[in-house]
């Protein structure tokens, strides 16, 4: 895919995440991307995200409704003022409160697809509701409470 993922635009200093963590070899590496309104992320679960025989864990499952919603919230704060992901000052977004609910066991040998949109901005937070797929099935619905990180923090050194 020739666009660039929400999580490309993280400067080196934050993109150590275990979930959407560019330069964490270790992590899952997600990556988000709008498709109109509402954002898409796609992952292959490996046999090491097993919960029981296959199904993947809610670790999982939770992990990257976590991850997608804050890239989620980055990307519509920097549409929100109207300025591309590369600018500065740069907007960077960590959980403040997660919930998720486990609708039904979700498949391992499926590709997952959580997809977001945004219920609210709001100065420094921004609410995404999510869901998560597999096999056309939504197997998992969540929400993300993102605040975005101070300047100092976020900012590229």
């Amino acid at each position: 895919m020739a666009e660039k993922a929400f999580q490309d635009y993280y400067p080196d200093h934050t993109s150590y995440c275990y979930g959407c963590g560019r330069l964490n070899e270790y992590g899952l590496q997600i990556k988000s991307y709008w498709d109109g309104e509402e954002s898409v992320c796609r992952f292959d679960p490996r046999p090491y995200h097993t919960a029981i025989p296959g199904y993947v864990y809610g670790g999982l499952i939770a992990s990257l409704i976590d991850c997608h919603g804050t890239g989620t919230a980055a990307a519509a704060a920097y549409r929100a003022e109207g300025r591309a992901m590369d600018t500065e000052p740069s907007l960077r977004f960590v959980t403040a409160s997660l919930k998720v609910d486990f609708l039904r066991p979700t498949p391992i040998d499926a590709t997952l697809e959580v997809r977001a949109t945004v219920k609210e901005i709001k100065g420094r937070k921004v609410v995404v509701a999510a869901t998560l797929s597999a096999k056309g099935e939504v197997c998992a619905r969540g929400e993300v409470v993102a605040v975005q990180m101070p300047v100092n923090l976020a900012a590229s050194s």
